[in-house]
Protein backbone atom coordinates (compact mmCIF):
# COMPACT_ATOMS: atom_id res chain seq x y z
CA UNK A 1 0.00 0.00 0.00
CA UNK A 2 1.25 3.55 -0.61
CA UNK A 3 1.62 6.05 2.36
CA UNK A 4 -0.91 8.97 2.17
CA UNK A 5 0.40 11.89 1.37
CA UNK A 6 0.17 14.46 4.11
CA UNK A 7 -2.24 17.49 3.00
CA UNK A 8 -0.61 21.25 2.75
CA UNK A 9 -1.34 23.14 5.71
CA UNK A 10 -2.65 27.08 4.46
CA UNK A 11 0.31 29.72 6.02
CA UNK A 12 0.16 33.10 5.59
CA UNK A 13 3.79 35.37 6.11
CA UNK A 14 4.20 38.92 6.80
CA UNK A 15 7.42 40.63 5.24
CA UNK A 16 8.44 43.95 6.34
CA UNK A 17 11.71 46.13 5.26
CA UNK A 18 13.04 49.60 6.07
CA UNK A 19 16.76 49.31 5.40
CA UNK A 20 18.95 48.68 2.38
CA UNK A 21 16.80 49.00 -0.79
CA UNK A 22 13.64 47.79 1.17
CA UNK A 23 11.76 46.76 -2.06
CA UNK A 24 14.70 44.76 -3.07
CA UNK A 25 14.87 42.83 0.28
CA UNK A 26 11.00 41.81 0.01
CA UNK A 27 11.22 40.97 -3.53
CA UNK A 28 14.15 38.60 -3.07
CA UNK A 29 12.39 37.00 0.44
CA UNK A 30 9.10 36.65 -1.79
CA UNK A 31 11.30 34.64 -4.57
CA UNK A 32 13.16 32.73 -1.09
CA UNK A 33 10.07 31.62 0.03
CA UNK A 34 9.25 30.14 -3.19
CA UNK A 35 12.59 27.85 -2.70
CA UNK A 36 11.09 26.73 1.09
CA UNK A 37 11.59 23.00 0.98
CA UNK A 38 8.19 20.76 1.33
CA UNK A 39 6.26 24.31 0.56
CA UNK A 40 4.79 25.96 -2.60
CA UNK A 41 4.24 29.92 -2.76
CA UNK A 42 0.45 30.84 -3.28
CA UNK A 43 0.94 34.69 -4.07
CA UNK A 44 2.29 37.27 -2.35
CA UNK A 45 0.50 40.55 -2.26
CA UNK A 46 0.96 43.99 -3.56
CA UNK A 47 3.49 45.75 -1.65
CA UNK A 48 2.65 48.72 0.89
CA UNK A 49 4.72 51.56 2.14
CA UNK A 50 3.80 51.84 6.22
CA UNK A 51 4.91 54.29 9.12
CA UNK A 52 7.19 52.78 11.67
CA UNK A 53 4.92 51.37 14.92
CA UNK A 54 6.54 51.95 18.28
CA UNK A 55 9.53 53.25 17.54
CA UNK A 56 9.53 56.60 15.02
CA UNK A 57 12.70 57.82 14.58
CA UNK A 58 13.77 55.22 11.66
CA UNK A 59 12.39 55.06 8.16
CA UNK A 60 9.10 54.11 6.61
CA UNK A 61 8.45 50.39 6.00
CA UNK A 62 7.90 48.24 2.75
CA UNK A 63 4.97 45.84 3.85
CA UNK A 64 3.70 42.39 1.98
CA UNK A 65 2.16 39.38 3.39
CA UNK A 66 2.65 35.76 1.16
CA UNK A 67 0.54 32.97 1.18
CA UNK A 68 2.39 29.21 1.48
CA UNK A 69 1.17 25.84 1.51
CA UNK A 70 3.77 24.30 3.66
CA UNK A 71 4.13 20.55 5.25
CA UNK A 72 6.51 22.33 7.64
CA UNK A 73 5.82 21.81 11.23
CA UNK A 74 4.94 25.40 12.72
CA UNK A 75 8.85 25.51 14.32
CA UNK A 76 10.31 24.40 11.57
CA UNK A 77 8.81 27.00 9.19
CA UNK A 78 9.79 29.89 11.82
CA UNK A 79 13.37 28.20 11.72
CA UNK A 80 13.26 28.73 8.13
CA UNK A 81 12.24 32.35 8.03
CA UNK A 82 14.90 33.26 10.58
CA UNK A 83 17.66 31.76 8.57
CA UNK A 84 16.17 33.75 5.45
CA UNK A 85 16.39 36.82 7.81
CA UNK A 86 19.68 36.02 8.85
CA UNK A 87 21.00 35.75 5.21
CA UNK A 88 19.40 39.11 4.51
CA UNK A 89 21.88 41.05 7.12
CA UNK A 90 19.05 40.76 9.87
CA UNK A 91 20.38 42.16 13.24
CA UNK A 92 18.27 41.64 16.54
CA UNK A 93 19.25 45.17 18.65
CA UNK A 94 16.21 46.28 20.34
CA UNK A 95 12.38 46.00 19.85
CA UNK A 96 11.14 47.91 17.29
CA UNK A 97 14.51 48.38 15.71
CA UNK A 98 15.03 49.04 11.84
CA UNK A 99 15.94 45.64 10.35
CA UNK A 100 16.46 44.74 6.54
CA UNK A 101 14.05 41.91 6.78
CA UNK A 102 11.47 40.89 9.24
CA UNK A 103 9.31 37.83 8.53
CA UNK A 104 6.50 36.62 10.25
CA UNK A 105 4.25 33.78 11.00
CA UNK A 106 0.66 35.53 11.20
CA UNK A 107 -1.85 32.24 10.57
CA UNK A 108 -0.85 28.80 10.01
CA UNK A 109 -4.13 26.56 9.06
CA UNK A 110 -6.89 27.36 12.13
CA UNK A 111 -4.00 26.97 14.54
CA UNK A 112 -3.68 29.00 17.89
CA UNK A 113 -0.60 27.91 19.99
CA UNK A 114 1.36 30.54 21.93
CA UNK A 115 4.65 29.23 23.41
CA UNK A 116 8.22 30.93 24.94
CA UNK A 117 9.29 30.85 20.36
CA UNK A 118 6.18 30.94 18.87
CA UNK A 119 2.89 32.16 18.99
CA UNK A 120 0.10 31.89 16.25
CA UNK A 121 -1.78 33.75 15.49
CA UNK A 122 0.26 36.48 15.26
CA UNK A 123 -0.59 38.71 18.43
CA UNK A 124 -0.78 41.76 17.04
CA UNK A 125 -1.66 41.16 13.51
CA UNK A 126 -5.98 42.20 14.31
CA UNK A 127 -3.48 45.84 14.88
CA UNK A 128 -1.83 46.66 12.25
CA UNK A 129 -3.05 48.08 8.70
CA UNK A 130 -0.04 47.17 7.36
CA UNK A 131 -1.17 43.56 7.96
CA UNK A 132 -4.19 43.38 7.31
CA UNK A 133 -4.89 45.14 4.00
CA UNK A 134 -2.31 43.26 2.27
CA UNK A 135 -4.11 40.27 3.77
CA UNK A 136 -7.25 41.05 2.51
CA UNK A 137 -6.17 41.33 -0.31
CA UNK A 138 -4.87 37.82 -1.10
CA UNK A 139 -7.38 36.05 1.43
CA UNK A 140 -10.83 38.49 1.66
CA UNK A 141 -12.42 36.23 3.79
CA UNK A 142 -9.68 35.50 5.91
CA UNK A 143 -10.71 34.49 9.92
CA UNK A 144 -8.09 35.26 12.17
CA UNK A 145 -8.98 32.55 15.50
CA UNK A 146 -10.48 34.42 18.10
CA UNK A 147 -10.77 37.95 16.80
CA UNK A 148 -12.88 37.68 13.42
CA UNK A 149 -12.68 38.44 9.63
CA UNK A 150 -9.70 40.55 8.34
CA UNK A 151 -11.99 42.54 6.04
CA UNK A 152 -14.07 43.37 9.73
CA UNK A 153 -11.17 43.73 11.84
CA UNK A 154 -9.62 46.27 9.51
CA UNK A 155 -12.04 48.74 10.43
CA UNK A 156 -10.50 50.13 13.33
CA UNK A 157 -7.17 50.41 11.76
CA UNK A 158 -8.33 53.59 9.60
CA UNK A 159 -6.40 56.08 10.64
CA UNK A 160 -2.86 54.28 10.16
CA UNK A 161 -0.79 55.75 7.45
CA UNK A 162 -0.51 53.14 4.66
CA UNK A 163 -0.01 53.90 0.67
CA UNK A 164 0.18 50.87 -1.98
CA UNK A 165 2.86 50.93 -3.96
CA UNK A 166 2.84 50.81 -7.85
CA UNK A 167 5.75 48.96 -7.44
CA UNK A 168 4.93 45.20 -7.55
CA UNK A 169 6.43 41.85 -6.82
CA UNK A 170 8.60 40.75 -9.35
Amino acid sequence: MLPTKKPYCQAFIALGSNLENPVSQIQRAVSELSQLPDSCLICCSPLYRSAPVGRLDQPDFINAVAHIETNLAPHDLLKALLDIEHQHGRVRESLNAPRTLDLDILLYDDLACQDDILTIPHPRMYQRAFVLCPLMEIAPTCFIPGRGLVSELIVSCTGQKLERLAVQNE
